[in-house]
């Protein structure tokens, strides 16, 4: 697909990148590179001490990222039928400013196709936060976006935006290092 070529030019250059997620619009960018998580973090006007979710296509490759992967987390990826991010202890082989500061990092498994594609031919996490200043309502389609926010990036994905994929942001839930987890976000 072309738009996921053009796509993969401004990933691979550090730029940041408007883009149709799973759930809604994000902002994104290499997750292994700390200067254009920055210039999100700028973008958005949000604390660095919030850290943000980041996307991969497949959860083989979860272990590549965090310490270690509780069998919990690889049923819940399989089972549970919404988008589902898992914040996961000792975070590893990301930039340090997309890790919270327990050392925890938060990742979902995408589902949808073109983010699936883009992140499989990228070979690396994709950063993925909501399309707004913080603080602001989550747009759930890209007319919604805000024009400070557009103008910001460096390439906006020209694909589904006129869909609304969904109306809300995926589930969070906090698997800590003894198996337990809580659900943060529902």
């Amino acid at each position: 697909m072309d738009e996921i070529n053009k796509t993969l030019e401004y990933l691979r250059s550090g730029k940041i990148i408007l883009y149709p997620t799973d759930t809604i619009w994000g902002i994104g960018c290499d997750a292994t590179l700390p200067k254009p998580i920055e210039r999100i973090y700028q973008i958005k006007q949000r604390f660095e001490s919030k850290s943000m979710i980041v996307l991969l296509d497949d959860a083989g490759k979860l272990s590549k990222y965090v310490d270690k992967v509780p069998a919990l987390a690889y049923d819940m990826i399989e089972s549970y039928n919404e988008p589902l991010t898992i914040i996961y202890p000792g975070a590893k082989n990301v930039a340090k400013n997309v890790i919270a500061d327990d050392g925890t990092l938060a990742i979902r498994i995408v589902r949808d196709d073109f983010c699936r594609q883009l992140i499989a031919a990228f070979g690396k996490p994709i950063v993925s936060t909501s399309a707004n200043v913080s603080g602001q309502p989550s747009p759930i389609t890209f007319s919604k976006i805000p024009d400070e926010i557009r103008h910001k990036v460096d390439y906006i994905v020209n694909y589904n935006k006129d869909a609304v994929v969904r109306t809300k942001a995926s589930t969070i839930i906090r698997i800590r290092e003894n198996g337990e987890f809580e659900v943060i976000r529902k």
